[in-house]
């Protein structure tokens, strides 16, 4: 590791994660080694069952690794306790699903600033910051429609905002383009590019070749750990063996 370079806003070392017991068990993670800096976007790629959802959910907080350690800023999540752990995801990391979990009763603008309320902002102000949040991805219009009222794409951007109100310094998506047609997968990805470029760092699980063209990474997961790496797009360059995105997205063979 490069001693003058700083610190990064999350590491992931030597993480494995088992499930079940005996003959039930399985390795959803093995010994998994990650680091994430400042101002870098890391895309995730693999086959369906390779860990790359088991990778963002320890990498939130939202489970703990069988084995090994998860920092965020230098601090180890599995010595936090439930309060404290929560805390620091509310604060340092915004987490998009790919089942969106907005609160139905809520609205756009509700949901996005819950984040900020629960950070002891004032109504107002949190509101302002949804709005802005919201305005950045395009769907300003919707910010007093409940979540039954849009659909699968505009539910998808509503929770990207809330992922990105506040100064969250670490980034988590699960497929955030996947339910929006190309052109509007596109622009969302840029505003996470932006917020990378202005200082967060971001992981995102994708299986869309375009989409890791924005990232200035790229992990190939398989069978619980990482196969492989590539610079992304933004970086050029390539290792062995790894298809690098070309300057339209599209996979250079």
């Amino acid at each position: 590791m490069d001693p003058s370079r700083p610190a990064p806003v999350l590491r992931l070392s030597g993480v494995s994660r088992v499930h079940g017991r005996g003959a039930a068990e399985v390795h959803a993670l093995r010994r998994v080694d990650l680091t994430v800096h400042a101002g870098e976007f890391v895309a995730v790629m693999g086959p369906s069952g390779s860990g790359k959802s088991t990778l963002l959910t320890l990498a939130g907080g939202l489970d703990l690794p069988s084995d090994g350690q998860v920092l965020v800023e230098g601090v180890a999540l599995g010595g936090l306790g439930r309060g404290r752990l929560a805390d620091l995801r509310r604060r340092s990391v915004g987490y998009v699903f790919q089942d969106y979990n907005l609160i139905p009763a809520l609205t756009a603008a509700e949901n996005v600033a819950l984040p900020r309320e629960l950070d002891g902002v004032s109504g107002r102000t949190a509101r302002r910051e949804a709005l802005a949040a919201l305005d950045e991805l395009g769907i300003g219009e919707l910010a007093d429609r409940f979540p039954d009222d849009m659909s699968g794409g505009q539910q998808q951007r509503v929770a990207i905002a809330r992922a990105l109100i506040g100064e969250r310094r670490l980034v988590l998506a699960d497929e955030p383009a996947g339910a929006l047609d190309s052109a509007t997968g596109d622009a969302v990805l840029a505003v996470l590019r932006a917020r990378c470029d202005a200082g967060a760092a971001a992981m995102m699980v994708t299986h869309e070749a375009s989409h890791a063209g924005w990232a200035d990474r790229v992990v190939h997961l398989r069978d619980g750990a990482i196969a492989s790496e590539s610079t992304g797009r933004r970086s050029g360059g390539c290792r062995a063996a790894v298809h690098r995105p070309n300057h339209q997205g599209e996979v250079a063979r």
